[in-house]
């Protein structure tokens, strides 16, 4: 199958030296060229290409915005980010607006072919060491706290832990193993949710606590 292919790049010995190199592939077919990403938003309605090899950092507009512009009107159309430079900004920005990979044009040219045609088939394609930097910075963004319902908003911290394990049936011994507290503790705090909620038995607050808590909560 014949992948066409856009290329985008402000430096015009870029091009030409990416359109040689690539052009020598049987499966691969240069359909047109750009040198800035509005330029590049008008070749893809025109030429509707597969793949779009993507500079980040250009005049008039930049990678980031022409990805996002062409991967909303153009969904079909896969962005591949070849870019100099590997800043964290340019590779978050890049994939949050919908390039399928980002790579660096140091990397040898029969790696950039085989990447090339894994983005056309669907998968994502990294430059060495991206990926884990994407992860780790994906693991060092604390948890947003989940936002408690303001009906439960009375309830200590450990109340509230309670009444959820209650209205997904939790006996008492269950919940007790679960907070590694004792049964005891566990009836004094249930106790206590009835009382801050004028709620009289279990059913009731499993009922309530069902229908203010969003699933998951």
């Amino acid at each position: 199958m014949m992948i066409r292919l856009l290329l985008v790049d402000d430096q015009s010995l870029v091009r030409q030296g990416l359109k040689a190199m690539l052009s020598l592939e049987s499966d691969l077919e240069i359909v047109g060229m750009a040198e800035n990403g509005e330029e590049a938003i008008a070749q893809v309605e025109k030429l509707q290409p597969d793949v779009v090899l993507m500079d980040v950092r250009m005049p008039v507009m930049n990678g980031a915005t022409a990805t996002r512009i062409i991967c909303e009107k153009f969904p079909q159309v896969k962005v591949l980010v070849l870019s100099t430079y590997d800043d964290d900004h340019d590779v978050n920005e890049a994939i949050r607006s919908g390039a399928k990979g980002y790579l660096l044009k140091d990397m040898p040219s029969e790696e950039l072919v085989n990447a090339i045609r894994s983005v056309h088939r669907g998968y994502a394609q990294l430059a060495p060491g991206l990926l884990e930097r994407v992860i780790m910075q994906k693991q060092a963004q604390p948890t947003p706290p989940q936002p408690v319902h303001p009906a439960l908003a009375s309830l200590t911290p450990r109340e509230l832990d309670v009444a959820k394990l209650v209205a997904v049936g939790a006996t008492n011994q269950e919940i007790a193993q679960q907070l590694f507290i004792s049964e005891s503790t566990v009836k004094t705090h249930i106790n206590s949710i009835f009382n801050r909620l004028n709620i009289k038995n279990r059913a009731q607050l499993a009922i309530y606590a069902n229908s203010v808590c969003s699933p998951g909560l």
